[in-house]
C-alpha cells in the first residue's frame, strides 16, 4: 500500500512539474536553457529548406533569425537549434514547447490559432496550380488569365487526379469545395511538394496545387522546367507568419518588434530580393502596408 502511494504521489509531482514548465514564459525557459529552438519545414524553399550537412536557409529562417538576435539582447551568447518538423507535427511541437518557433511557409488561419498563436504577417500569397503544358484544356481554363491555343485535346477526362500537399490549408479548402459539389476530381495527397512535382511529370496527376510562390520555386527544379507553366490564378488567401506559443503576449511583442524593426530597416529589400528577385518592390509594399507599426 506504501509504495502505491509512493508512485500515486511521484505520478502527482511529474504532472505538476510538466504543468510548470508548460505554463513558463517562452522567454524564461529560453533563458533557462540558454538556447532558442527554431522548427522548420525542410520542402518549402524558398521559405525553408535544407541541404545535408548544413543549417537550414530560406527568408523564413531569416526572419526568424532576426527574432533569435532580439532575444539574445536578453540572453547573450544564445545558441540556435535548429529542429526538423513537418506541417503534420509542428503546430504540437510549439503548443507542447518543443520548439519557440515555427518557420516556413506558415499559414495563418482560425483553426490553426486554436492550437498556437502567429507573429505578424511576413508574407501573403495565394494558391493556384502547377501544370504540364500538356495537362487538359479544362485546367488550362480554370488557372489559366489567358490559356494559350494548343492542339490538345478538348474533352475532359472521366476521372480528374489533382495533387496537393498532405496536412495543408490549401488541401482542406480543396476537399471542403469537392465534399459540396458533385465532382469526378480525385484529390492525391502527397507528403513532399518534390513527390507532387514527380508525379505531375510521370503524368500520374493532371496538376499539382499549392501556394503560387512555393510553385514558382518548384517548378525550377523539374526536369524540363519549359515543359510546366504556373497559374496565374489565384483561389485562396494565404497570410504566412511565423508559429508562436498561445497565451504568451510578451514573447509575442517581442517577435513583432524584432520584424517591424527589419521591415523598416535598409536591409528588407535587399532580402526580398535575394529570394524573390523582380517581384521584390511589389511584395516589399504588400509586407509594409501589412506590418504592425511602432
Amino acid at each position: 500500500m506504501a509504495k502505491c502511494m509512493r508512485r500515486f504521489l511521484l505520478a502527482n509531482v511529474a504532472l505538476w512539474l510538466s504543468a510548470i514548465a508548460a505554463g513558463a514564459a517562452t522567454l524564461d525557459t529560453v533563458t533557462q536553457r540558454g538556447s532558442v529552438r527554431i522548427g522548420y519545414i525542410t520542402d518549402e524553399a524558398p521559405f525553408s529548406s535544407v541541404k545535408s550537412g548544413a543549417d537550414p536557409m530560406g527568408y523564413a529562417i531569416d526572419l526568424c533569425g532576426k527574432i533569435a538576435d532580439e532575444i539574445e539582447y536578453r540572453v547573450p551568447q544564445l545558441k540556435r537549434e535548429y529542429v526538423e518538423m513537418t506541417l503534420a507535427n509542428g503546430f504540437d511541437a510549439v503548443k507542447n514547447g518543443q520548439i519557440d518557433l515555427l518557420c516556413g511557409a506558415i499559414t495563418v488561419n482560425l483553426k490553426r490559432r486554436e492550437i498556437v498563436d502567429f507573429s505578424q504577417p511576413i508574407f501573403l500569397t495565394g494558391a493556384t496550380a502547377l501544370l504540364r503544358k500538356d495537362s487538359p484544356n479544362y485546367l488550362q481554363t480554370l488557372f489559366l488569365e489567358k490559356p494559350a491555343v494548343r492542339p490538345v485535346s478538348q474533352r475532359v477526362p472521366s476521372t480528374r487526379v489533382i495533387g496537393v500537399r498532405a496536412s495543408t490549408t490549401t488541401g482542406t479548402t480543396l476537399r471542403e469545395a469537392l465534399a459540396i459539389q458533385a465532382s469526378k476530381t480525385k484529390l492525391s495527397d502527397f507528403e513532399t511538394h518534390e513527390d507532387g512535382l514527380k508525379a505531375l511529370e510521370d503524368h500520374k496527376i493532371d496538376a499539382y496545387i499549392a501556394d503560387q510562390v512555393l510553385l514558382i520555386s518548384l517548378a525550377k527544379r523539374a526536369r524540363d522546367p519549359s515543359s510546366l507553366e504556373i497559374g496565374d490564378r489565384l483561389f485562396t488567401h494565404e497570410p504566412y507568419a511565423i508559429a508562436l506559443r498561445r497565451d504568451d503576449a510578451d514573447f509575442r511583442l517581442l517577435a513583432d518588434r524584432a520584424l517591424t524593426a527589419f521591415y523598416l530597416s535598409d536591409d528588407f529589400l535587399p532580402l526580398l530580393e535575394g529570394y524573390f528577385g523582380s517581384e521584390s518592390p511589389m511584395l516589399h509594399t504588400q509586407i509594409i502596408m501589412e506590418h504592425v507599426p511602432d
